[in-house]
């Protein structure tokens, strides 16, 4: 049956009569329905809800040890020189010796690296030069530029050179001085031309 226009048409969309309200009173204002509350800014200068990342560690520099009381050192051993015998007599001790400078020198060794040492009697090249006084014989030993002689009496003053050669040409006493000190200025070799027998029972068995 069709609507009258006289009839007010319902709509779908209303949600039913709305009350009037009485004169003199306001509606009262609806309330919002609970819901999840927003989650509040976060702060100035305060971290917000959400934690930062740690930052990456770097490596940690190794853990040096404090300085302790220092210990001393051991001192590094004396260079011990090699020894090389050659046998002679007392007579023939100063023509070895003389031999083996030559074989010295041959063999690239520098003038000025070698001491020759005489425990009886000297060198004819140190009585010559001793016979211009001890100042200019000793200043050719400070030079360094020649093979020195000198007599085992002196050798003490004489400095450490890198090859010894010792005559053992006479004078036991001498020798029993003469070889230590003459080992202690070998820098790298001695060579002692002598009795090996004297010579072993200064210096020790074996050499």
């Amino acid at each position: 049956m069709p609507l009258l226009p006289e009839e007010p048409q319902i709509h779908e969309s209303a949600q039913g009569p709305r009350a009037t309200p009485a004169s003199g009173r306001t509606a009262p204002t609806p309330r919002p329905v609970p819901g999840p509350r927003p989650v509040a800014p976060p702060r100035p200068g305060r971290p917000g809800p959400v934690r930062p990342m740690p930052a990456q560690r770097t490596p940690r520099e190794p853990v040096v040890a404090a300085p302790g009381p220092s210990v001393p050192a051991a001192a590094p051993a004396a260079a011990i020189p090699q020894i090389q015998l050659i046998p002679a007599s007392a007579e023939g001790a100063l023509d070895a010796a003389e031999e083996a400078v030559d074989l010295l020198l041959e063999s690239g060794r520098v003038p000025g690296e070698v001491l020759v040492i005489t425990t009886g009697q000297p060198h004819p090249w140190a009585a010559h030069e001793l016979s211009f006084g001890e100042t200019a014989y000793w200043a050719q030993h400070d030079a360094g530029d020649d093979v020195f002689y000198a007599d085992a009496s002196v050798v003490g003053r004489a400095k450490a050179r890198p090859v010894v050669v010792v005559a053992v040409n006479g004078g036991p006493d001498a020798v029993a001085t003469a070889l230590p000190l003459a080992r202690g200025r070998a820098g790298a070799l001695l060579i002692v031309c002598g009795d090996p027998q004297q010579i072993n029972s200064v210096l020790g068995a074996g050499v």
